[in-house]
């Protein structure tokens, strides 16, 4: 029997405090990456509402793998258009408990791309 949290769940939760003394008010672009998909949403914690998501589940993308990097980068392109779109150019990069590699790092570098600034 395991007791307490993971080592993932301790770093999701290191990284995000960090992140909320760090933060300014801006919002928040959260990743989350499963063995198939990859998602990103831009999240206003003071209003507690999600300004813009993408994901590769969305019906454009849905025949194609969500595994690969290039998968990754579609969503952070798309990610940063919707937040673009919503007035939103700041926000602060909330990897979660991911290391920054490979199509994290990918979404992140597609997002700065699009037009956010983190």
């Amino acid at each position: 029997m395991t007791k307490g949290l993971s080592l993932f769940e301790k770093r999701r939760r290191r990284n995000r405090s960090a992140l909320r003394g760090r933060a300014g008010g801006r919002p928040r672009l959260s990743i989350h990456r499963s063995g198939k998909h990859i998602y990103a949403q831009v999240i206003d914690d003071q209003a507690g509402k999600t300004v813009a998501a993408a994901s590769t589940l969305e019906k454009d993308v849905r025949g194609t793998s969500g595994a690969t990097i290039d998968a990754a980068k579609d969503v952070g392109t798309r990610v940063a258009e919707a937040a673009k779109k919503a007035g939103v150019t700041q926000v602060v990069f909330d990897r979660g408990g991911f290391l920054f590699h490979g199509r994290v790092k990918a979404l992140a570098d597609a997002a700065r791309e699009g037009g956010l600034e983190f």
